[in-house]
């Protein structure tokens, strides 16, 4: 998973729409300038298909610091709620190959194959003498 800046946003959009980078980056800017002052009036961004920003808010509450035992007052907060739009979803929903697992499974992946073995670690091996082999019975006395 690679993370992408607004930069390198800003250089894709550029080079696709043959844009000078700074006319993008302004227009980038502006765009997410609003999104921030509409979220602070509590307004509901709309973007049919990709999905919905808006602000919940988390009331002031009451809290215990488990060390002291103290009650602790919380103050409320606003929080961004983001939900994925149809088209977002679908795209995201779409199967895709995992690079690290190479067509294993998960369960593969867990289990070592029949081929590969376990090394024992020294620790686990015991000084003292071998135990009875239960498949061995003992003789009747």
């Amino acid at each position: 998973m690679a993370t992408i800046t607004k930069k390198e946003l800003v250089d894709r959009i550029a080079d696709r729409l043959n844009l000078p980078h700074t006319q993008v980056k302004r227009v980038a800017q502006c765009l997410l300038d609003e999104i921030i002052a509409e979220l602070v009036k509590d307004n509901r961004l709309e973007f049919r298909d990709f999905g919905v920003f808006e602000c919940r808010r988390r009331p002031p509450r009451v809290a215990q610091n488990p060390r002291t035992l103290d009650n602790v007052h919380i103050p409320g907060k606003r929080r961004v709620r983001f939900k994925a739009g149809r088209l977002l979803k679908a795209q995201l929903d779409e199967p895709f190959a995992e690079p690290e697992t190479q067509g294993r499974s998960h369960v593969e992946l867990i289990q070592p194959a029949e081929s590969e073995s376990l090394p024992v670690r020294p620790e686990a091996q015991t000084d003292g003498p071998p135990l009875p082999d239960p498949s061995v019975t003992a003789p009747a006395s």
